[in-house]
């Protein structure tokens, strides 16, 4: 009776805005009557919702009042009211109008309930289809007050299209959880459609790092169905343009730990790397400092076709990178060489039809993984964008050469050796295969920026080597270093190489030697250089880009050079789960006071994660927190990631917050539905029945109090 009775008010309001003065219930047959009425006035129902005030009762109308109450859903105009709302939803929706719709589907709502399936789902595809925010997350909050007993009608299409539209307005959140609603349902868009998606996501950090965590999602969903030889596995197998768009954001946002764990995620499920994969994998490779792993790709990318040369550019840039870091002058030659000989090979053709399989991690590991790689498959509609500023290589004229940075680190590193002999025949080499010796060769370039720099004993000598490999120099080579002698008041060494150049005759008349007087270098000091007054004439990007790697030599932390050899002992220690030799590698780090990395610990609880070893993991978050106090460099939100999700498999809630309050604090996006998902799998009924009241000990008061936060935090009753 009290429901029939707030049914009835509700629907009255309809009939007050018509009859002002009326006070009586009206009988039966006046409301037969004037429901007539309201059916024939049907484009004021559309227009208004409602019974309009010009809608008014007929004069002849007779009412009068009733002692007893009448029941509403025997009312005619009830049923008028309901087909009205109705018949204004299905007009709004057609005539796009939101405003209207949203209003009437709330009039409605609160008298009926929701509207049909099919009104429902054109609703939340016509909010769909807005591009106001707005409307998007209207239909986004419409999908999620469906209740469970009518959750057939968000069809895969519908969410779909939601999906898309709100990645597409760079609202990466909640298109993560309509696609995470998808998964659940183990249903997934077509793999183009998905790739749009993901194409929005990655556009920004905290939707990289949602489509990564998703797409292990679906990289682990498929693994489970493929073990269990369903048919729906090949439906929701991810391709190469899935992870190449996630490679992709990873690169651009630094998160290489997440990229890493990508990289090995194609190698489980089975997924070739294609040109793109490889230049980007190179990128993460040197983020991570994994000069091992990129070293085992050279082989094939050495001997791809010459159309396919300039776009692995950045793979030389990354690889040639690595072998500065690692300071191996040696292997950078050789790279150098290769990269400038590329195609010289009689069996680049036998190779590129052998089947590509490069081991993640040590190739002596028994259980390995191998990824297998396309490096010839280059994709001509891709959106990829792989190329990022070039550092150490160029392209030019559709061939791979050094920039003035390369040059200048390979001048720094064999001086520093006392191996300018070497520099010189490299510098052959190069010239002979470009075919090179006019004035502006590399070798001029380079004699050039020595004599700028001061090394003039360096710039003498490189003459000599040079000359005595035959490889004629420009005659400005001679009468610059010979100024540069006089003008620092080296004349011995001059009148030296006064003689050498008349006997070489490059001093070809009299006015050649009255030049070199009027010129003046203005260099500084006989054995000292003073970076900030060097005069640059001719070709300064040689000795700029010199002075550029003094300071920042300078500038290094000490150590730095060795802490990479160490951290790829410990990644190779912990792939192969020598846990012991990982950490003696650890331990020589602290003796040697070598500050740790990122990657240091990142490595270190990998190892430990795959033997199950929480506990060890929370002694390496004091040394992270502490380490935290010297720097900001271990502020990492891959780091933390990782170290969160061991702590909730552990168990260890308190480790867990204090992780969270340093994200908070650091404004690190936190991605709560993976850490939800962890926490169901390994603790889904811990302490869910226990009060404090009846904790045994205040340990498991404290224990309590931060599952219970951690439940208040990812919203779990």
């Amino acid at each position: 009776m009290a429901q029939c009775q707030k049914k009835a008010i509700l629907l009255h309001r309809f009939l007050i805005k018509s009859c002002r003065s009326i006070i009586g219930v009206a009988s039966n047959s006046g409301l037969k009557s004037e429901t007539s009425r309201y059916r024939a006035s049907s484009s004021t129902v559309e227009r208004d919702g409602m019974l309009g005030s010009r809608d008014k009762f007929s004069k002849n109308s007779t009412f009068k009042q009733s002692p007893t109450c009448i029941k509403p859903e025997k009312l005619g105009w009830e049923v008028s009211s309901h087909t009205a709302l109705l018949g204004k939803l299905e007009n709004a929706l057609r005539d796009h109008e939101l405003d209207e719709a949203w209003e009437t589907y709330k009039d409605f709502k609160r008298l009926y309930g929701f509207p049909g399936d099919s009104l429902m789902r054109q609703l939340i595809t016509e909010f769909s289809y807005s591009l106001d925010s707005k409307w998007l997350r209207m239909a986004f909050d419409l999908v999620f007050s469906i209740p469970k007993a009518k959750s057939a009608l968000l069809k895969l299409d519908l969410l779909t299209k939601l999906c898309l539209s709100l990645a597409r307005a760079e609202m990466p959140v909640p298109a993560s959880v309509i696609l995470r609603l998808m998964l659940g349902k183990k249903s997934l868009p077509q793999v183009d459609i998905l790739g749009l998606v993901v194409l929005h996501l990655v556009k920004t950090e905290t939707g990289t790092i949602l489509a990564t965590n998703i797409l292990s999602e679906i990289s682990d969903l498929y693994l489970e169905l493929f073990a269990s030889k369903s048919n729906c596995a090949r439906m929701i197998k991810p391709d190469t343009m899935l992870f190449n768009l996630v490679l992709d954001g990873c690169v651009r946002f630094g998160s290489s730990l997440k990229g890493q764990q990508m990289i090995e995620l194609m190698a489980q499920v089975g997924v070739p790397a294609d040109a793109h994969t490889i230049v980007m994998i190179a990128q993460i490779h040197e983020m991570n400092c994994m000069r091992d792993d990129l070293k085992r790709f050279k082989r094939y990318i050495d001997n791809v076709s010459a159309p396919l040369v300039c776009h692995y550019r950045q793979f030389y840039d990354s690889l040639l990178s690595l072998h500065f870091i690692f300071n191996d002058i040696d292997a950078a030659s050789a790279l150098i060489l290769d990269m400038y000989g590329h195609g010289d090979s009689d069996n680049c053709q036998k190779l590129r039809q052998e089947p590509c399989a490069i081991p993640i991690g040590s190739p002596n590991l028994r259980m390995g993984l191998k990824l297998h790689i396309q490096p010839e498959l280059l994709l001509k509609d891709t959106i990829i964008k792989v190329e990022r500023k070039p550092k150490f290589v160029l392209t030019k004229n559709g061939k791979l050469v050094l920039s003035s940075c390369a040059v200048a680190k390979l001048m720094r590193e064999y001086k520093r050796c006392g191996r300018i002999n070497e520099l010189s025949k490299l510098l052959n080499c190069i010239e002979s295969k470009l075919g090179s010796s006019d004035s502006s060769s590399l070798s001029h370039g380079v004699i050039d920026a020595c004599i700028h720099l001061g090394w003039l004993e360096t710039a003498h000598d490189i003459l000599d080597d040079l000359e005595s490999e035959g490889n004629p120099l420009s005659k400005g080579s001679y009468p610059s270093l010979l100024t540069a002698y006089y003008n620092r008041k080296m004349f011995r060494e001059g009148d030296a190489l006064r003689k050498q150049i008349r006997k070489a005759g490059a001093l070809l008349d009299l006015s050649d030697e009255m030049d070199i007087s009027k010129n003046s270098l203005h260099l500084e000091g006989k054995s000292t250089l003073n970076l900030e007054k060097v005069n640059f004439i001719g070709r300064p990007d040689f000795a700029k880009s010199i002075i550029q790697e003094i300071k920042q030599e300078a500038e290094s932390v000490p150590g730095s050079e060795m802490i990479h050899e160490l951290n790829s002992s410990i990644y190779f220690f912990m792939k192969a789960k020598m846990i012991g030799d990982a950490v003696k590698t650890y331990q020589r780090m602290q003796e040697m006071k070598i500050q740790p990395t990122v990657l240091t610990f990142a490595y270190l609880i990998y190892g430990y994660s795959s033997l199950e070893m929480y506990r060890e993991i929370t002694v390496l978050w004091g040394y992270v927190k502490r380490n935290l106090v010297k720097s900001n460099s271990m502020v990492h939100r891959d780091l933390y990631e990782s170290l969160l999700l061991n702590f909730i498999r552990g168990g260890y809630f308190e480790r867990v917050m204090e992780v969270i309050a340093f994200m908070t604090e650091s404004h690190l996006y936190v991605d709560k539905w993976i850490y939800k998902t962890e926490f169901l799998k390994f603790h889904k009924d811990l302490y869910r029945s226990l009060r404090a009241s009846n904790t045994r000990n205040e340990v498991q008061m404290k224990r309590l109090e931060h599952v219970e936060a951690f439940r208040n935090w990812i919203q779990i009753k």
